[in-house]
């Protein structure tokens, strides 16, 4: 089994910044790409970017410029780092893993962390 966490969500006023990190855990044989998304209210999910385990990147536009993905493979631990935040940046942030364990390879989501931009 494989646990996917998010952390690092909260409140910030525009244009301040903010870093959420993804870790998994368990039985890891490794990670392929990873993937951040996000939610508003009333909105539909949204893909906000992905890294892949070449670290190729690639970013929706409306985050482009602002914030980066990165990872960190030792840890198992994915971050979106979120400079110069916007109201319309407030949603339920979420991360996939893709992860092979075995022969197997499954796409894990964590529980999602909030992220209100308000002044």
């Amino acid at each position: 089994q494989v646990q996917v966490v998010e952390s690092g969500g909260g409140l910030v006023q525009p244009g301040e910044s903010l870093r959420l990190s993804c870790g998994a855990s368990g039985k890891i044989s490794s990670i392929y790409a990873m993937g951040w998304y996000r939610q508003a209210p009333g909105k539909q999910r949204e893909l906000v970017a992905v890294i892949t385990s070449g670290t190729s990147t690639n970013y929706a536009d409306s985050v482009k410029g602002r914030f980066t993905i990165s990872r960190d493979n030792a840890k198992n631990t994915m971050y979106l780092q979120m400079n110069s935040l916007k109201p319309e940046d407030t949603a339920v942030y979420s991360c996939n893993v893709d992860v092979k364990s075995g022969d197997v390879v499954r796409r894990y989501w964590g529980q999602g962390t909030q992220v209100t931009v308000s002044s």
